[in-house]
C-alpha cells in the first residue's frame, strides 16, 4: 500500500507554502535570501496553527522581535488567502489558518481512501523479520508483542510506500528440541493431539517442562553424591541422552528425523492457529534446520579477506576489540559452527533471493549485542547492503504477578491469553449491555474483534524500546486509552450514518457545503486528519506503532467530545450534512489506523 496523497495535490502542504511565503517575505522586507524556514505548532496555550520563531532574522531585519514578528505576519496576511490572522507574543508569530483552508482539505478527502494500494514503481524493498519461534513449546506473551510489532510495523512500512516482505525463522533444531523429543519417547505413551485433544504444540510444549522436572530431579541425586551442580548438570543421563540425540539428528538417523519430523508438524499446525487468531501472517518461512549449516562460506570468504583469524585449536574467531566489542568465534574447534555463523549465512541468502534495501530484525533487547556485532562482521566483509540492517530491539512483557520461565511451565500461552481476553471481553460487554441485538454468531465475532483489539492496541501503544507491563484487565475498558474505547467511537460514528439514512434520507454523496464558521472542536478534527500522512511517514521512519496507536485514540478522544458537545442531526440540512461528512472521515481516519496495528473495528456493538 501507499499514502494516499490526493488530498495533498488538491491542497498543497499549508507548511511547505507558509514556509515558501515566508522566505519571500524576508526578501521583499528585508532583502535577505535564506533557503528554509522552520514552523512548529502552536502551543496549545496561545491561539494559532503554526508558530514562527523570528529571532534567527533579527540580525536581517534589525528590528525588535515584536516589530520583525508583526511585519512577517502582516506580509503573510495579505498575500496568502489561507491566512486568516496571526498573533505575535514577543518573539513568537503564531499564524492562524483559515477556516475556508481545512473545509477545503475535508471536500478534498472525503470518500477517499486513507491507504491506498498503489506502490511507487521505485518502491524500496523491506525485508521484515519476526516471530522466530522454537518448536519445543507454544507462543507465549513475549511472543504476542514480538508478533504484533513486526506485523504493525511491517503494514506501516508498506502503507507508507515500501515493498514488503514479512518473513519467520522457525528454530526448528538444537538440543531443546531434542529435550521435548526425548521426555515424550520415555513419558508420552504413544499420545498425539488426536488421541488427547491437546493442541499440537501445547502438547510438545508438556513434555519440554516433562524434560525440565525429571533433569531437575536428576541433578539433585548428582549433587547429593558429592558433585558440583555445574558437574551434576552435565553428567545427568537425561541431558547426556538429549545430546546423542542431537548428535544422531545431525548424522541424519532416520528414527529421529522422523521423531522430530512428527513432533514439529503438531507444532507447526498449533502455531498456525495461534497465528490466525491473533491476525498475523508470513510471505515466507525459513527453517533452522535448512539454514543452520549456510554462513561456512562466508567463514572461508573472511579468511581469505584476512578480516578472521584462526586460532591453533582450528577455531575461527573475529577480534571485536578495536570497536570496542570483544572477540567472537564464528567456527568451534571441531568445525562446527555456532549461531552467528547461521545468521551470517542467512543474512547473506536472503540478500541473493531478495535483494532486500532493508532488513529488519524483530528480537527483545536481550539479543542487541549479538545483533551489533553481526552487523559490523558483515560490513567488515564488505556488504554494502549491510548498512541496511536494523535490530528493532523491544523490551519484555510482564504480567502484574512477575517474569514468566518456559522450563518450569509459568509462561502465559498465547492461546490461554487471547481467550482469557475473548473471555474477558464477552463479560464486559454482556454487563454494559452491549451487542443485545445481535445473534449468537454475531455476538462472539464481537468478543473476539473488542478482546484482540484489546490486547493488540495495549501492547502497541507502548513505545517498542520500553519493557511493559501488560494488565488485562486494564485493556478491556470502554473508557480511556484503550482499544475498546477507539472501536466504540468507530461503531458510533457508523451508528450515526445508519440513523442519519433511515431517518434523514443522507446520501453519502451529497458535496460538503462548508458552514460559516467551524466550531473548534471541527478544526481541531480536520487538523487531525490534515496529519495522517505525517504521523504514518514519522511511525515508519522510526519504526513504531506507538506512534500510530496514540494519533487515533487523540482522533477517537477528540470525535468522542465532539459528538457529546454537539447534536450533529439536529441542525438545519446543510450543517448536517457537513458533520455527517467530517464524522463519516474521521470514522474511516480510525479504521485505517487501526488496520496498521492490525485491529479489526466492528460496525455495531
Amino acid at each position: 500500500m501507499g499514502i494516499n496523497f490526493t488530498a495533498q495535490n488538491i491542497v498543497m502542504n499549508i507548511e511547505k507554502k507558509i514556509s515558501g511565503k515566508i522566505i519571500e517575505a524576508l526578501q521583499s522586507l528585508y532583502g535577505s535570501t535564506i533557503e528554509k524556514v522552520v514552523l512548529e505548532k502552536t502551543n496549545p496555550d496561545f491561539e494559532g496553527d503554526l508558530t514562527l520563531v523570528v529571532f534567527n532574522f533579527l540580525k536581517i531585519s534589525k528590528k525588535r522581535p515584536e516589530e520583525t514578528a508583526t511585519e512577517i505576519g502582516n506580509y503573510l496576511k495579505t498575500n496568502m488567502q489561507e491566512i486568516a490572522d496571526f498573533n505575535v507574543i514577543k518573539g513568537f508569530l503564531n499564524i492562524i489558518i483559515s477556516d475556508s483552508f481545512w473545509t477545503d482539505y475535508l471536500k478534498s478527502i472525503v470518500g477517499k481512501p486513507f491507504v491506498s494500494s498503489a506502490l511507487p514503481a521505485n518502491a524500496p524493498t523491506v525485508m521484515v523479520e519476526y516471530s522466530s519461534p522454537n518448536t519445543n513449546k507454544p507462543l507465549h506473551l513475549g511472543h504476542i508483542r514480538n508478533n504484533l510489532l513486526g506485523y504493525s510495523v511491517a503494514e506501516i512500512l508498506k502503507a507508507a510506500g515500501n515493498k514488503v516482505v514479512k518473513v519467520n525463522l522457525v528454530n526448528d533444531r538444537g538440543i531443546h528440541i531434542c529435550k521435548s523429543m526425548l521426555a515424550w519417547q520415555k513419558w508420552g505413551n504413544g499420545e498425539t493431539p488426536e488421541s488427547t485433544g491437546i493442541k499440537g504444540d501445547h502438547l510438545v510444549g508438556k513434555y519440554y517442562v516433562e524434560f525440565d522436572k525429571h533433569y531437575k530431579q536428576e541433578i539433585d541425586a548428582l549433587v547429593k553424591q558429592g558433585k558440583t551442580k555445574e558437574e551434576a548438570e552435565r553428567r545427568a543421563p537425561l541431558m547426556q541422552e538429549a545430546q546423542q540425540m542431537l548428535f544422531k539428528w545431525e548424522a541424519g538417523d532416520t528414527a529421529v528425523k522422523e521423531l522430530w519430523a512428527m513432533m514439529n508438524g503438531w507444532v507447526y499446525k498449533g502455531f498456525e492457529s495461534t497465528y490466525k487468531l491473533l491476525g498475523v501472517d508470513f510471505d515466507k518461512i525459513y527453517y533452522e534446520s535448512q539454514t543452520y549449516l549456510l554462513g561456512k562460506s562466508a567463514i572461508e570468504e573472511g579468511l581469505a579477506k584476512d578480516v578472521f583469524k584462526r586460532r591453533p585449536d582450528n577455531s575461527v574467531f573475529i577480534d571485536l576489540t578495536a570497536d570496542g566489542l570483544d572477540e567472537k568465534t564464528l567456527l568451534r574447534a571441531d568445525g562446527t559452527s555456532v549461531y552467528m555463523t547461521q545468521d551470517l549465512g542467512t543474512a547473506i541468502q536472503r540478500a541473493e533471493e531478495v535483494h532486500f534495501d532493508k532488513l529488519i530484525y524483530t528480537v527483545a533487547n536481550e539479543q542487541d549485542y549479538h545483533f551489533k556485532v553481526l552487523f559490523l562482521i558483515l560490513k567488515k566483509l564488505g556488504y554494502k547492503w549491510a548498512e541496511g540492517l536494523y535490530h528493532l530491539s523491544y523490551g519484555m512483557v510482564e504480567l502484574p504477578e512477575g517474569k514468566m520461565k518456559s522450563r518450569e511451565g509459568t509462561v502465559v500461552d498465547a492461546d490461554d491469553l487471547m481467550q482469557e481476553m475473548i473471555d474477558t471481553a464477552a463479560a464486559t460487554s454482556k454487563e454494559l449491555g452491549k451487542a443485545t441485538d445481535l445473534n449468537e454468531t454475531e455476538a462472539q465475532k464481537l468478543y473476539e474483534t473488542i478482546g484482540l483489539g484489546a490486547l493488540k492496541y495495549f501492547m502497541l501503544k507502548v513505545d517498542p524500546k520500553k519493557k511493559m507491563l501488560f494488565n488485562p484487565a486494564e485493556s478491556i475498558d470502554f473508557n480511556g486509552n484503550t482499544g475498546p474505547f477507539i472501536q466504540f467511537n468507530y461503531v458510533r460514528v457508523q451508528a450515526l450514518l445508519r440513523k442519519a439514512k433511515e431517518t434523514l434520507n443522507f446520501d453519502e454523496t451529497t458535496p460538503v457545503i462548508a458552514p460559516g464558521k467551524l466550531l473548534p472542536q471541527e478544526k481541531e478534527l480536520i487538523i487531525k486528519l490534515y496529519d495522517f500522512p505525517t504521523i504514518l511517514n514519522q511511525a515508519a521512519a522510526e519504526y513504531t506503532p506507538a506512534i500510530i496507536a496514540n494519533y487515533v485514540y487523540d482522533l477517537a478522544k477528540e470525535f468522542s467530545q465532539y459528538y457529546h458537545d454537539n447534536p450533529i442531526l439536529k441542525e438545519e440540512k446543510e450543517l448536517v450534512t457537513f458533520r455527517l461528512h467530517l464524522s463519516k472521515t474521521v470514522g474511516s481516519a480510525i479504521k485505517s489506523s487501526m488496520a496498521l496495528l492490525g485491529i479489526e473495528v466492528p460496525d455495531r456493538m
